[in-house]
């Protein structure tokens, strides 16, 4: 089985969903690119111009610069790789230019052999409609899909704290942040393809637990 997977899809697919459950059955280690952003802008200084900036475009439902992400993506790689885990990317490499300096992070960690590439396919309608609704918790942000199961809950099944609704999931700022994964993430999936990677293709639509099953599937297979 890969030492690690690499998750990309539109926002709203549940990438973050499915790889916390590879996480659980597998034991992999969940490097979620949301809140290495997110810590890292909660723990810079207030006058930095070019991490303000970054917020800004951030919370405009644009991406951040290759520049000033990918060296936190990697440094957290590279803790990861010491404690001997497996690694599940959930959100990277989400463009081009971030891609090479990605991959060349994770072939000299763990081996092109021992990688994996899912592609969670989703509608613009269908995403809109599930983060439209979707909350995270205020603890660790374990994320709580928009799915009538789970339209009663008031704190994390996790954690207990709260739950709270980002300000990325407003529906005009899920609708850009869909063109932007069309724009810049999805031409990455034509590159991996080109360097020799396969894509496993998964639909997006159906309901958490066959999303699971068929990525499980993949893992196995």
């Amino acid at each position: 089985m890969s030492k690690v997977i690499i998750l990309i899809a539109p926002p709203g697919a549940g990438k973050g969903t499915q790889a916390d459950m590879i996480e659980e059955k597998f034991g992999y280690h969940h490097l979620e690119t949301s809140k290495i952003i997110e810590k890292n802008f909660l723990n810079a200084d207030p006058d930095d111009v070019v991490i303000n900036e970054e917020k800004k475009r951030w919370l405009a439902g644009e991406l951040m610069k290759p520049s000033t992400f990918v060296p936190w993506l990697i440094e957290d790689i590279k803790n990861i790789v010491t404690n001997g885990q497996g690694l599940i990317l959930s959100g990277s490499p989400r463009t081009i230019a971030e891609t090479p300096a990605v991959l060349t992070a994770l072939e000299e960690s763990y081996g092109r052999e021992n990688i994996a590439v899912l592609n969670i396919e989703l509608s613009e309608e269908e995403s809109v409609k599930r983060n439209g609704g979707r909350r995270i918790c205020q603890a660790n942000r374990h994320p709580i899909p928009n799915f009538p199961e789970f339209a009663n809950l008031t704190t994390c099944p996790q954690d207990g704290s709260p739950l709270i609704t980002r300000a990325l999931d407003k529906p005009e700022i899920i609708r850009e942040r869909y063109q932007v994964y069309w724009r810049d993430t999805a031409p990455v999936l034509d590159y991996l393809r080109e360097h020799g990677y396969q894509i496993n293709v998964i639909n997006g639509e159906q309901s958490i637990e066959k999303v699971f099953s068929d990525i499980v599937q993949h893992l196995n297979g």
